[in-house]
């Protein structure tokens, strides 16, 4: 998966500068800090350093991914005493996560016919709807909220990150991580604009997962879901009656 995405971003450069990279110097090289993040029972949230080097000046635009799933933003509407859903649409392959970051202002070095085509930027997520396309501003209303939700559980960030240049040739920032960060294969797409196109691009994986005795609970809910729940209403019930043979004790 990686591989392919990799030559897809790589091809679409070449069309776009119709030259060809370099053998001995690669434009563009980038890594970061911790190829997995590990989340324990005491998470509380994580940073990880991307940095990287160029072959010469220009401007580094990264874009950071969760993994991908279909989100349903539903619309409630009140109904006498109570709110009730009233309307929701469904968008496809949304990304769970999505951070931003540049060494300038993007409209600064980057034309927006390039922002549109990479989706850089959260204007330019392409977010397609599930089944009939609805009507525009509908889909609009849906998209905007969807966003807000997301920028509410600090999933998603409106800011523009800070990309460091050293030297014209060393760059640095630091991706951060909430506590609520999904599980699953990051991708951090890195970009070198010069003269208002890519002049390379790279992409950097890496894992966020759950260790330790909270992931084989996680596990353990998921894969066998009937038994978790019958375990909790027994764990439930029985504390009760401890709790209640205490008081009466007392």
């Amino acid at each position: 998966m990686t591989g392919f995405r990799s030559f897809a971003i790589v091809a679409a450069i070449v069309s776009i500068g119709g030259g060809s990279a370099r053998a001995q110097e690669p434009a563009l090289v980038a890594d970061v800090s911790e190829h997995l993040v590990a989340i324990t029972s005491g998470f509380t949230g994580k940073e990880v350093l991307l940095f990287g080097s160029t072959d010469g000046p220009g401007d580094i635009a990264v874009v950071v991914k969760g993994p991908t799933g279909d989100e349903t933003v539903r619309k409630k509407t009140r109904f006498g005493p109570i709110w009730i859903n009233s309307d929701s649409v469904t968008f496809r392959d949304v990304p769970s996560f999505y951070r931003i970051a540049s060494s300038r202002p993007l409209e600064e070095f980057a034309p927006e016919a390039l922002l549109s085509r990479f989706q850089i930027g959260e204007e330019y997520l392409r977010l397609e709807t599930e089944g009939e396309n609805p009507e525009p501003a509908r889909v609009s209303e849906f998209r905007d909220a969807l966003i807000r939700i997301k920028t509410k559980d600090r999933l998603y960030d409106e800011s523009l990150g800070a990309v460091n240049m050293m030297s014209n040739r060393l760059f640095r920032t630091s991706l951060f991580f909430p506590a609520n960060v999904p599980t699953g294969t990051y991708f951090v797409e890195v970009y070198l604009f010069r003269n208002g196109s890519v002049a390379s691009a790279e992409i950097v994986p890496f894992n966020i997962s759950k260790i330790g005795f909270g992931a084989d609970v996680y596990d353990f809910a998921h894969r066998f879901s009937w038994i978790y729940g019958l375990l909790a209403i027994a764990l439930a019930v029985g504390a009760g009656w401890v709790a209640g043979a205490l008081f009466k004790r007392s």
